[in-house]
Formats: structure tokens, C-alpha cells, sequence
């Protein structure tokens, strides 16, 4: 199994979203998939400037001279592919949404109806991968995922793709927090994320006490709402 994390952190290798990808794809890697972690901060990606092209004068292939033409072979030839961002403004980060409007290519102009009704582009390949969307939050509760959550039911429409997990981590800067109180339980948590890891190779999806287990909160919210306000007074 080739799974492949585009990781869309302004913050690289340094932020939160990479120590969860990290984590999940040294289980998955232990379970024995191929694995690889992107990080398209270090990419050339250009705005999708709307023209078609890639639907009419070259098929498949945008016209835009960057980096995108490699990313998206490495998208398409995977099996499952990790879409991990932070959380900005109840949404992706801006380099992961230039990313995502950049894989137009991957389908066809032509439309077609859904099994829901809705009209989607029709296929352009006849295999996509299945899609892991992985994202992290300054916030307390696990409630503000409320918009990636249905980002991930449209993008199953769109891009063709079946979304096998979804992991999404409250309290976020915990994650690289150097307070002996709360390292274990962080290390705790990447351990559940290396679990994962492995239970999407070994089975295809999570289990469901993986699943509750990943959206505990790490401390009670009102501790976290407090220690959060006291530091940015310091």
C-alpha cells in the first residue's frame, strides 16, 4: 500500500499537523505500507487561475509551470492519500485550498449524476485513491470541525474520492508542549495515532474505539481554556 500525507502547514516541518502525519505514518509504515510526507510549503503551488485548459486544450494537464504536475502523479498513483492542515478560519489553510483546486485535472468536464442525485464531474482515471483528512486546532473542544467534516463529504463527490478516516485533534498546541504534566499524554495520543496508522493498512479504516479513543479531548477544555489565556498574557 502507497500512502502519501500533502501536509498544507504554513509552519512545515515544525508544526503541529507534521507531528500527527509523522505519527500516523510510522504506524502505517510498521504495518509495511510506502509511505510519504509532502509538505507543500516547500512547493512551487500557483493559484488555479480558472482558465480550463487542463479540460480542453491539454487533457489532464495544467498549463501552470510549478510544482503541481509531480504532485499530482504522486496523488493519483497512491492508494490512500492523507490531506492534513491546520484549522484556519474553520478551514483549511490557504496553501492545502490552492492544492485542492489545483487536482481539476484529475477529472473530466463532462457531468454526470451521483447516487445521491447531485452532479459531479465524471472520472478522468479509473482508480483514485482513498482520502485520510488529518487537521489540528488552537481551540478546546472537537466541535470546530464541524465545516472540515463536510468539506469531507463533498470532496468524496468531487475528487472521486472515499474518505476512510478522519482525525481531527483539539487543543493542537499540547501536541509541542514541553510541560512535563501533559507529555504523557500526549505521548499517549501519538501512540493512538500510530495505531491508526496501522489499522488503515492492515484493514482499510479505523476502528471504532480508535475513533473515540482520537477524539478525547487531551485535558478537561476549561484547563485548557484557562493555561491557553494565561499564557498569552505572559
Amino acid at each position: 500500500m502507497k500512502i502519501t500525507a500533502f501536509n498544507g502547514s504554513p509552519r512545515g516541518e515544525h508544526g503541529n499537523t507534521q507531528i500527527m502525519v509523522e505519527a500516523f505514518l510510522e504506524g502505517a509504515k510498521r504495518a509495511g505500507a510506502d509511505v510519504e510526507s509532502i509538505l507543500l510549503v516547500k512547493k512551487n503551488i500557483r493559484h488555479c487561475m480558472g482558465c480550463f485548459t487542463c479540460w480542453t486544450k491539454t487533457p489532464g494537464l495544467c498549463v501552470i509551470k510549478d510544482d503541481m504536475p509531480g504532485l499530482l502523479d504522486k496523488y493519483i498513483k497512491s492508494d490512500v492519500v492523507i490531506i492534513a492542515t491546520p484549522l484556519y478560519v474553520d478551514y483549511v489553510s490557504g496553501i492545502t485550498k490552492d492544492f485542492m483546486d489545483r487536482t481539476l485535472p484529475i477529472v473530466c468536464p463532462e457531468f454526470e449524476k451521483d447516487d445521491t442525485g447531485q452532479t459531479r464531474h465524471k472520472k478522468r482515471y479509473q482508480k483514485y485513491p482513498s482520502m485520510i483528512v488529518m487537521s489540528n486546532c488552537g481551540f478546546p473542544e472537537a466541535g470546530q470541525f464541524e465545516v472540515l467534516r463536510l468539506f469531507c463529504e463533498r470532496e468524496v463527490r468531487n475528487n472521486k474520492a472515499k474518505v476512510i478516516a478522519q482525525i481531527y485533534r483539539s487543543q493542537g498546541p499540547l501536541l509541542e508542549s514541553d510541560n512535563p504534566d501533559t507529555r504523557p499524554v500526549v505521548e499517549k495520543y501519538k501512540e493512538l495515532l500510530k495505531q491508526a496508522g496501522e489499522e488503515v493498512v492492515k484493514h482499510g479504516q479505523l476502528s471504532l474505539k480508535t475513533k473515540e479513543e482520537l477524539e478525547k479531548p487531551l485535558i478537561p477544555e476549561d484547563e485548557y481554556r484557562r493555561a491557553t489565556n494565561e499564557s498569552w498574557k505572559e
